[in-house]
């Protein structure tokens, strides 16, 4: 396979969102609209505010889970596997800040291509963070270490998946300004500590609620 030619998913995650692709691409060339495809990589971090954030259950993301185990709000973290072919054994993922993402949104929307035309592109930092350094992060950031233990793998999980976001830079002029893996697990602490719904591990243990719109 040539260097430059597209990478197949590597899970039936990703398969489900490359045909939801070919079906908006098969739209703009069929009646003539023209859109782009963000390709999102691990979304994560918060509002710099700490307003706005990540507050759902399950809970299933790396970052909220350890700093909810280092906060005492959750389970011990569990790092499924650390026998991965990487630099510490943990799985190498792409982390890209909320707001960096929204960024790139609005860069795209301000794109101006032909009719039927449709561009597909990566959004991410281009380095992996592996799971250990993660935990090892928000070690930092709560000044407390993270409860974990090791676990087996999770069936599915590939080693490594890092962006190239070249496309990112040359279509929407856009590129990742905020996204250190301290600036994200900062700002998600900081919505971790104090959210303003109390949902997910916080829910029922007295958060502050919101008062009624009027």
């Amino acid at each position: 396979m040539p260097e430059d030619a597209p990478k197949a998913p590597a899970s039936p995650y990703g398969d489900t969102k490359l045909a939801c692709e070919w079906l908006i691409q098969a739209q703009c060339r069929a009646y003539g609209l023209s859109a782009v495809a963000l390709r999102y990589f691990n979304a994560a971090g918060a509002d710099s505010s700490g307003l706005i954030g990540e507050a759902h259950e399950p809970e299933t993301h790396l970052i909220p889970l350890a700093i909810a185990a280092a906060l005492g709000d959750g389970k011990p973290l569990t790092i499924f596997g650390d026998d991965f072919d990487t630099p510490d054994g943990t799985c190498l993922r792409d982390y890209i800040h909320v707001t960096d993402l929204a960024a790139a949104h609005v860069a795209a929307l301000k794109v101006a291509l032909p009719d039927g035309g449709y561009e597909a592109v990566n959004v991410g930092t281009g380095v992996g963070a592996s799971v250990r350094e993660v935990v090892e992060a928000v070690g930092r950031a709560a000044g407390r270490p993270v409860p974990h233990s090791i676990g087996p793998r999770r069936a599915g999980d590939p080693p490594s998946l890092v962006a190239d976001s070249a496309r990112a830079a040359a279509l929407l002029g856009w590129r990742p300004v905020c996204s250190s893996l301290d600036q994200i697990v900062a700002d998600a602490l900081r919505w971790e500590s104090r959210p303003a719904y109390g949902a997910g591990v916080r829910a029922g243990r007295g958060a502050a609620k919101p008062s009624p719109a009027v």
